[in-house]
C-alpha cells in the first residue's frame, strides 16, 4: 500500500500500517483474553492495531511483548517507547518512538467523510465552528468537521498519558490550516491546539507553559489523518512545535 501515515511523521517515528486486516501472527494469550468477547469487528480491530505496532516496534529493536490495555483504554507500551494506535473502516496504523526522542504522541486516522449528524457540534467550540465555515468556503474538497474531530482524537491520545484524566472536546482549541505549498498527492496542512485547562505538572513539561499541541493533517485516498507530537526537552528548552514535523516524509 501507498503509505500514508508515514507521510506526517518525522524519521524517529516507526509506523505500521495496512489496508484492511493482518491475520497473523498470533495474538499473546494475555492479549486473546482482553478481547475474548468482544464481537469479530473489535477481534479484528484490536488485533490488527497490535500486529501493526509490533512491526514498528521491531524497527526500534524490540521484541514481540503484549500489549495490553492500560489507564483510559491506551496501549501499554514497553518502557522507553511511546506511541499511539488508530483504526478506521479498512485502514489500521500504529506510530512508535523512544522516549528519548518524544515525549508525547498521537495518531488518528478517519473515513473522509462529514461526521454523523449532531457529532461536529458535540466535539466543537464555536469558534471552531466559525472556522471551519471558512476554510470549507477556501477549500470546499476538505472534510473539515470530520478533521477537526480526529485532531482532537490525537490531542487527547498525546494528553492522555501524562495527564491522568480524561479530556473534553471542549477543553481544547484548535486552529487549522492549510499547507499550499505541500508537494504530493492529497491535501495537507498543520494545526495547533491549545489546552483551556489547568495544566497537570506532567503536561506541562511535555507542552511548556503555553500548553499547546502541535500536528499536522493529510487527507488523501480516502481518509484523513492526523498526526500530535512533542519532542522529548529537558529543562529550559522551547515547548513542541510545528517544527518538530521538519523531518516528516514528503
Amino acid at each position: 500500500m501507498r503509505p500514508l501515515m508515514r507521510r506526517l511523521l518525522p524519521e524517529t517515528v516507526a509506523v505500521g500500517e495496512v489496508r484492511g486486516d493482518l491475520t497473523e501472527p498470533p495474538l499473546f494469550p494475555e492479549e486473546e483474553a482482553v478481547v475474548e468477547k468482544a464481537v469479530d469487528k473489535r477481534r479484528r480491530e484490536f488485533a490488527t492495531g497490535r500486529r501493526c505496532a509490533r512491526r514498528a516496534l521491531a524497527e526500534l529493536g524490540h521484541p514481540p511483548v503484549p500489549l495490553l490495555p492500560a489507564d483510559r483504554g491506551a496501549p501499554g507500551w514497553p518502557a522507553g517507547v511511546v506511541g499511539a494506535i488508530s483504526h478506521c473502516p479498512g485502514y489500521r496504523v500504529a506510530a512508535v518512538a523512544r522516549a528519548t526522542d518524544l515525549a508525547a504522541l498521537g495518531i488518528d486516522a478517519e473515513p473522509a467523510e462529514p461526521p454523523p449528524d449532531g457529532v461536529l457540534e458535540a466535539v466543537s467550540l464555536p469558534a471552531e465552528r466559525a472556522d471551519l465555515a471558512r476554510l470549507a468556503r477556501e477549500h470546499p474538497a476538505v472534510p473539515w468537521g470530520r478533521l477537526l474531530f480526529s485532531a482532537k482524537e490525537s490531542v487527547y491520545k498525546a494528553w492522555s498519558p501524562h495527564a491522568g484524566r480524561m479530556l473534553g472536546f471542549e477543553e481544547a482549541r484548535l486552529r487549522l490550516a492549510v499547507e499550499p505549498d505541500a508537494a504530493g498527492p492529497g491535501i495537507r496542512g498543520t494545526f495547533t491546539a491549545r489546552l483551556l485547562v489547568p495544566l497537570p505538572p506532567a503536561v506541562a513539561a511535555v507542552t511548556g507553559p503555553a500548553g499547546e499541541f502541535a500536528g499536522r493533517w493529510l487527507v488523501d485516498d480516502g481518509l484523513v489523518l492526523t498526526a500530535v507530537l512533542a519532542p522529548a526537552r529537558s529543562a529550559g528548552t522551547a515547548p513542541a512545535s510545528s517544527t518538530a514535523f521538519g523531518r516528516a516524509r514528503r
